[in-house]
């Protein structure tokens, strides 16, 4: 197969060069994740000089990978867990002295963001289980000493809270074993019912944040109606006020004044991001953006004063690109891009399908072609190539339009790539969510076959010819379309897949415990005869000897929500049936890979399984172990150069 050049997989699979770029709160500042000794960590700039950036992190592990500024504009905050566990501790650094501290030291526990409020720039709310493993509690911390305070305990069972600028705990919100939920409203001193939300509209109805007067609630809410839209609740009378509305596409992304807390822009997502504007400023900002850089606008951090924006465009065939935007002079400046060995590579442009279901359901669906595969019809390949169907996570989530290394690397070697939003995903009405309900390993998989048959009888793929690969829900997923539909899939890559739903929802973290009844529902009740004997059936474990093409599965050994024993579990039920399968495993990962140097092995590996079996290009694995942790349990002689690369490594 004759691909051209192929763009090394450190272009698309390292560290960036720059990620996560903000502007502090005052826009002295300039702020972005960057590599130092091969680690992202912070840096910060003078907002007039990026190119002075000093690293004001010294994470050597797994690196930062979510990090903010604090209303003081002299406090970086970041969370970081222990390789992959997700027990979160809240870390700050002075930018100004570089005095770094750990604001959580606590073992074993897991904090999480509550609220950051510009009225005590010094202090913020934070959720911690310390108390008790199943329950956060909400604490106030103060950034320069440490202190901590609990204000809220959580002796409720209460799944999420709501604050206020004032840092008022007011809402609570609790699921119900019947898969309702429950929103709570302080009242004096305690919690009363405001509203309940059926188990249908669960994952299409949330509450956002009070405005500026502290008397009006927006909320993301589906009841009435199928797609999310945007609401403010009057909470003296109760009135719902429409703000924004999509047919066709559930709430996105939208833009709050960060003082004022009026709407200024709302935006849909059915196959491409859509603006409504709300505030005729903005309309013109974007209208003005809009001629600086093609692509997706995402204004990713803004002044309190709203007088700069950082702003993002995302491409589906070139890097980010960044820009410090001046609302006030109405001037752009070009900052850089996050990767820049990706600028003169042959990057590929991303086609937006809808691609109808057996019974109907439309499926909004994402195709890549190889360079100089699609001469005679953008989007459609001269002849069938080999495909891969790349299956997202969640499920309860959704692919996008835009720039994805998966996509690109794919393409490269000589594949299609097929991404597809299945029943189940999120963002196309809550009828399209429910969907999926109890349809793991039955309708949400039809779909992906229906997906797989249009793009044969399209001509995009060869029939003979077609991987499925995915993490998570994805992974499942793959380890059901190699048991159950074993002749549509010539291999499959599976990573951080369960191999048994009801060791997956007997097994979960303590700190998911109030949301259990959202799997039972949406999965099956594994406290019901008939509910685990669903589990079981849609179990791959349970088939795995009818596993007949080569598989990879790939896993973090410290996965606190897919651990390590679904996937030991079904490599060792096909090992007593003598079926070969490859097994990567990371020591020091979790769900998922954090560090570049594991994300490259894997790659590396990957690259040459489906070279192996689906005829793709495949760059030399080179030294791409290099630092990677890597082991390979099983398997190791199915792929060409892993042995000898991880002697020499």
């Amino acid at each position: 197969m004759n691909v051209g050049p192929l763009i090394p997989r450190r272009a698309l699979f390292g560290n960036p060069d720059r990620a996560s770029v903000q502007v502090s709160p005052d826009g002295h500042y300039i702020s972005y994740l960057s590599s130092l000794d091969g680690v992202l960590n912070v840096f910060v700039a003078p907002a007039a000089d990026a190119s002075s950036a000093q690293a004001v992190t010294r994470d050597r592990g797994r690196g930062v990978h979510m990090y903010l500024w604090a209303h003081t504009s002299q406090h970086v905050l970041w969370i970081q867990d222990e390789d992959g566990n997700e027990n979160f501790r809240l870390y700050g650094v002075d930018v100004a002295t570089g005095e770094a501290r750990c604001l959580t030291p606590v073992e074993g526990a897991q904090v999480q963001l509550q609220h950051v409020s510009p009225k005590f720039p010094a202090e913020i709310l934070i959720r911690l289980n310390n108390r008790v493993p199943e329950l956060h509690d909400v604490y106030r911390v103060n950034l320069r000493t440490g202190e901590q305070t609990l204000i809220e305990r959580n002796d409720q069972g209460f799944l999420s809270y709501v604050s206020d600028d004032e840092y008022r705990v007011r809402m609570a919100l609790r699921l119900n074993p019947d898969g309702v939920m429950t929103w709570f409203m302080r009242g004096g001193s305690d919690f009363e019912v405001m509203t309940e939300v059926p188990h249908e509209d669960s994952l299409t109805t949330s509450p956002h944040g009070f405005d500026k007067s502290g008397q009006g609630l927006y909320i993301e809410d589906s009841r009435g109606r199928d797609t999310a839209a945007l609401y403010r609740v009057d909470l003296s009378t109760g009135h719902r006020t429409p703000i924004a509305e999509d047919p066709r596409a559930d709430l996105g992304d939208y833009l709050l004044h960060p003082t004022e807390k009026t709407v200024q822009a709302v935006s849909f997502t059915y196959d491409r991001k859509r603006w409504q504007f709300f505030d005729s400023a903005v309309a013109a900002d974007f209208e003005y953006l809009a001629t600086v850089c093609p692509g997706e606008v995402e204004v990713t951090s803004r002044t309190l004063d709203d007088a700069v924006w950082m702003v993002a465009f995302t491409l589906d065939d070139g890097p980010v690109r960044y820009y410090h935007y001046d609302r006030r002079k109405r001037t752009a400046r070009f900052l850089f891009t996050n990767r820049l060995a990706l600028e003169n590579q042959p990057l590929r442009k991303m086609h937006s399908v809808v691609i109808e279901a057996r019974d109907g359901l439309p499926l909004v669906s994402y195709v890549t072609l190889p360079r100089d595969s699609d001469t005679n019809q953008p989007g459609r390949p001269d002849a069938p190539l080999p495909l891969v169907l790349l299956v997202h996570g969640g499920p309860w989530y959704r692919d996008h339009w835009g720039y994805n290394p998966l996509h690109q690397w794919l393409a490269n070697r000589g594949y299609a790539v097929l991404s597809v939003n299945f029943r189940a995903s999120s963002g196309f009405g809550k009828d399209f969510t429910n969907a999926g309900d109890l349809e793991w390993g039955r309708k949400m998989h039809d779909d992906l076959i229906d997906a797989v048959d249009w793009a044969v009888k399209e001509g995009i793929a060869a029939r003979d010819r077609v991987a499925i690969m995915g993490g998570s829900y994805g992974g499942y997923a793959t380890l059901w379309g190699m048991t159950r539909t074993p002749d549509r899939f010539a291999c499959g890559v599976d990573i951080v897949g369960p191999s048994s739903l009801i060791t997956l929802i007997e097994s979960i973290p303590p700190y998911w415990e109030p949301m259990i009844a959202l799997f039972r529902k949406r999965m099956g009740d594994n406290t019901r005869e008939a509910g685990r004997e669903l589990l079981l059936e849609r179990s791959p474990l349970r088939y795995a000897g009818e596993i007949r093409r080569p598989l990879l599965i790939a896993q973090g050994a410290n996965d606190p929500r897919v651990k390590q024993a679904e996937s030991d579990q079904i490599v060792h039920a096909m090992q007593s049936k003598q079926i070969p399968v490859t097994y990567a495993l990371y020591p020091d990962e979790g769900h998922g890979f954090a560090r570049p140097e594991n994300n490259l092995s894997f790659t590396a590996i990957t690259e040459a399984f489906l070279s192996t079996h689906l005829g793709g290009a495949c760059e030399p694995i080179g030294d791409d172990f290099t630092g990677s942790s890597v082991t390979i349990p099983a398997g190791l002689e199915n792929i060409p150069g892993v042995r000898e690369s991880l002697s020499t490594r």
